[in-house]
């Protein structure tokens, strides 16, 4: 339990740092992906097609 506990937490850090670090390569074209609970659990739990599905919804919307 424990174990499954740390991992979780482990890929929660990760995500938080992809997300904060795609921020900022991508702050010059003016695209911002918000650091908030929604975005940290998809990117978590869906990884990197999380993330390149965020980036599309961003454009779609735009």
């Amino acid at each position: 339990m424990i174990k499954k506990c740390i991992s979780l937490v482990k890929k929660v850090i990760f995500s938080f740092l992809l997300l904060y670090g795609l921020n900022l390569c991508i702050n010059s074209l003016n695209i911002v992906i918000p650091i908030n609970v929604f975005t940290l659990g998809t990117v978590t739990f869906l990884g990197v097609p999380g993330l390149v599905s965020l980036i599309t919804l961003f454009f779609m919307t735009k």
